[in-house]
């Protein structure tokens, strides 16, 4: 029989559907379920992201699209570039994927040659790794403990660029972690780019408008501009505008590599569907009340999870100021058991939090921090005050 290809050996199904589908079947065997596991945020788009959707079926073309995306879409993704700060990208620096993830395994074929290396910290969204792999790019690790709330300093940063990895990718604010780096944190990680030349950068900084606590959005480009020609900004409508599902994702750089992912997008996916594209015009240019009311509502449901986390004895949880995720340090619970399942690691924590309480969340091992756990708090918020209170009850029962 003939052989896969070897690229397919190096792909792993991700980490977090892989416990989404687990809660989901514990469902529906009858199980009381509640998910911390999944990063969907869990609301819908406007009513007026329906309407223009609407109105392009109504109208369909049927034709193909752009490779790169309408250039209404990507004016309008300009004009939401400008809103944070972003200015003096043209159409030709831009382009759209199928979601983030798409664009950012197209930025891979596009900037790593089989060999070359990617750096980024840990914890890492768990796709960055599985990307690299499949594209057989070296990576290099910076470990960010919870000790150094989960960020990177300007020295580790300085000696992992030193060895001159091909690309560096960063992710402001967090996923898994939720951190966000201050404007002062961003200036001293710049200076050190701006040292090494021959490195892209890369920011998935798809969150850049779920900020709490008054906290501003800050890129490299903002800070030193002459970074602009290696700097590409990764975004995506998913988590914003409650979109998961519609998959539009974005990027804006410099010219040329806009143009390696367009080209890259006429072998993959040819283009953004045109009842996809109309909505995300109306997402990003309509109304912004939705997204700004779920940003209030998430930043009250992490206050409520930091809490719980903080009355917890021996757990080291970071204070979140982004996104929708806690990353509380659970070590101190290993060696221990609970109704005689002894807890040796984060999976075992995970797995035996399921079994007895029902409360599904993604062991830290699938960000490479196996010391931690994630909570994502985009459940329905009847459920998340029972959810906290099993989590709580758990720990408790510990001996």
């Amino acid at each position: 029989m003939p052989q896969l290809a070897r690229r397919i050996g190096r792909a792993k199904p991700s980490a977090i559907m892989a416990v989404a589908e687990k809660a989901k079947r514990l469902k529906a065997e009858g199980r009381d379920i509640i998910s911390f596991s999944i990063g969907v945020p869990n609301f819908l788009p406007a009513e007026h992201v329906y309407a223009a959707a609407r109105e392009a079926l109504a109208k369909d073309s049927g034709q193909y699209g752009s490779n790169r995306g309408s250039d209404a879409l990507l004016d309008a993704f300009i004009e939401h570039m400008a809103k944070i700060g972003l200015t003096g990208y043209a159409r030709v620096n831009c382009a759209t994927g199928i979601g983030a993830k798409h664009v950012i395994y197209n930025l891979a074929e596009a900037l790593l040659d089989e060999g070359d290396t990617i750096a980024f910290a840990v914890p890492y969204w768990t796709s960055y790794m599985d990307i690299a792999e499949i594209v057989n790019a070296k990576v290099d690790l910076l470990p960010c403990p919870a000790s150094q709330d989960y960020k990177m300093t300007p020295t580790q940063l300085d000696a992992a660029l030193a060895k001159k990895p091909k690309v560096f990718l960063f992710n402001n604010p967090s996923n898994p972690t939720g951190m966000v780096y201050t404007r002062d944190e961003i200036v001293a990680l710049a200076d050190v780019l701006v040292k090494y030349p021959d490195t892209w950068i890369i920011t998935d900084d798809i969150y850049n408008r779920m900020l709490f606590d008054g906290l501003e959005y800050v890129n490299f480009v903002h800070v030193r501009p002459e970074l602009r020609d290696r700097v590409i900004f990764i975004d995506s409508l998913s988590k914003t505008y409650g979109m998961p599902g519609w998959r539009v994702g974005f990027m804006a750089g410099p010219e040329s590599v806009a143009q390696a992912v367009t080209v890259m997008n006429s072998n993959h996916i040819t283009n953004i569907p045109e009842i996809v594209t109309a909505a995300a015009i109306a997402a990003l240019s309509g109304p912004q009340d939705v997204p700004n009311e779920k940003n209030l509502e998430f930043q009250a449901k992490r206050d409520q999870v930091m809490a719980v986390m903080d009355a917890i004895p021996g757990v080291v949880c970071p204070r979140p100021q982004g996104a929708f995720y806690v990353f509380p340090d659970i070590s101190c619970t290993f060696g221990k058991s609970h109704n005689g399942t002894r807890i040796e690691n984060d999976v075992d924590f995970c797995n035996a939090l399921l079994e007895a309480k029902g409360v599904a969340c993604v062991p830290g091992s699938a960000f490479g921090e196996p010391r931690a756990m994630r909570i994502s708090y985009t459940c329905p918020t009847p459920q998340l005050t029972p959810g906290l209170a099993r989590i709580q009850e758990f720990f408790a029962e510990l001996v």
